[in-house]
């Protein structure tokens, strides 16, 4: 077991019969048709979605480990986590899944990257789906599987069984208004709900359209001081749908310096990384599976 130290917040979840009413509000602000269900989770293992576990039931929780301190302005390179290490610290059971957003295991990789975590365990049996994208050779993006348990400086997972049982499922197509589609629904519990924290997580599949996504390349060789610094340093690329978004947000920070939103997405073509927003706002299409989470972990929390 690693030396992470961890602060746990049980949280106040609603059901998620309480969530369907204010995110169709949200949704109906901002997309031209939308739906929100309570329904039985499908077998997330199926195309389009390819999750290392059929289902993102059973004692769900999140964490958010490390940080964007731990980045900028120099990266620490001894923030070498593993998600061994983490499902401990999330005092996970004899099986259990986890999925999410973090940096890669640049010590493995040999540059740095980005990680869509998708991996589940049954005793000593692992099914691991995780990608990465990074910047290759010719400054384009590389998006494909890494088998590795490993990762570094940051990551905002949710964790549950990776069992079948119910789940919100969200659709929307035709982006009417200014916000992409996980900023839309955080929007909608943070008027809700107040200063009551609600963490979701879960898989939505971007099915049509294109999307703003960033990379980040390898280390930079100056500090990072500012936001500027960081935009500049950063790589946008607009990639093409299908995409397979894995993402963990909160609707208010209750004093744990937590990254609100994280989402990353990957790809059977090679395309994936952070994704900021889609791009086709007249012909995109989102379908999601989320869950809330009974319990909120911060994990390694930067001094800084």
């Amino acid at each position: 077991m690693a030396r992470w130290p961890v602060r746990k917040l049980e949280l106040n979840a609603p059901s998620l019969e309480e969530l369907v009413e204010p995110v169709s509000a949200g949704l109906f602000s901002n997309f031209q048709h939308s739906s929100v269900q309570v329904v039985s989770c499908p077998d997330l293992r199926q195309a389009p979605y390819n999750l290392a576990a059929s289902g993102l039931c059973g004692n769900p929780r999140v964490a958010d480990i490390g940080g964007p301190p731990n980045l900028a302005p120099v990266p620490k390179l001894d923030r070498k986590y593993s998600f061994v290490d983490m499902v401990q610290l999330m005092e996970m059971g004899h099986t259990g899944a986890v999925l999410g957003a973090s940096a890669g295991p640049f010590h493995e990789i040999g540059v740095n990257s980005e990680l869509m975590p998708n991996w589940s365990y049954e005793e000593d049996a692992v099914t691991n789906r995780t990608h990465y994208a990074k910047i290759d050779e010719k400054g384009e993006c590389l998006c494909e599987r890494l088998n590795s348990t490993d990762f570094g400086l940051m990551a905002n997972l949710f964790g549950c069984d990776g069992s079948s049982g119910k789940v919100l499922k969200i659709t929307a197509k035709i982006r009417t208004g200014g916000d992409n589609f996980t900023t839309t629904i955080q929007k909608a519990l943070k008027a809700k709900f107040n200063d009551r924290v609600i963490s979701i997580g879960g898989v939505f599949v971007i099915k049509k359209g294109k999307a703003n996504l960033h990379v980040m390349p390898d280390f930079s060789s100056t500090p990072l001081k500012s936001r500027e610094e960081v935009e500049k340093w950063l790589r946008y690329f607009d990639m093409t749908a299908p995409l397979v978004c894995l993402s963990v947000f909160h609707s208010h920070d209750p004093g744990l310096d937590l990254r609100m939103e994280h989402t990353h997405c990957f790809s059977d073509h090679n395309e994936g990384g952070h994704y900021h927003d889609d791009i086709t706002p007249a012909e995109v299409e989102y379908e999601a599976y989320f869950n809330v989470a009974d319990v909120l972990y911060r994990i390694d929390w930067p001094e800084t």
